[in-house]
């Protein structure tokens, strides 16, 4: 599958929140919450588009001003794309543009029962720092990690 990144644009709002439907059983954001993503928050959202023009994913980076630390907020692949390599390049493109605007760290909550997801950030160099109980709307725990961008920047 070829798939292409790009920056998001206002016009992708429809179909982020259908991904957000197709990819998410909960803590979904409603049309409005990616809208102010998109177009008022200090952030920084990819997308991932196939050849038919349609979006098998995203990843948003919140920053703050005066920080070095971004915030992978929210990451996501289409059921039908997962297991084929583009989170891994997801995340290398969203590392790069931290390290670009001058991030030296990244970090990330992540659902205690994704296995796969905290496969992947386990192999992207992510370490686990904080427990998180009861942090889902589903009542489930997460791990917050985090990950040194200095390296990746150098490089």
């Amino acid at each position: 599958m070829t798939v292409f990144l790009r920056p998001a644009v206002s016009r992708d709002l429809d179909d982020l929140y259908r991904l957000e439907q197709v990819a998410f059983s909960g803590d979904r954001f409603s049309r409005r919450q990616l809208w102010h993503l998109l177009n008022r928050a200090n952030a920084l959202t990819l997308v991932a588009e196939g050849e038919d023009g349609r979006l098998v994913g995203y990843g948003t980076l919140l920053f703050r001003f005066g920080s070095g630390r971004a915030r992978l907020y929210s990451f996501c692949v289409h059921p039908g794309a997962r297991g084929s390599g583009l989170g891994r390049r997801m995340l290398e493109w969203l590392e790069s543009a931290a390290g670009e605007r001058g991030c030296d760290w990244l970090v990330l909550e992540v659902r205690a029962d994704n296995q796969a997801a905290l496969a992947l950030y386990r192999r992207m160099g992510f370490a686990p720092s904080d427990w998180l109980d009861d942090y889902y709307e589903d009542g489930c725990a997460a791990w917050r990690m985090g990950k040194a961008l200095a390296l990746a920047r150098a490089g």
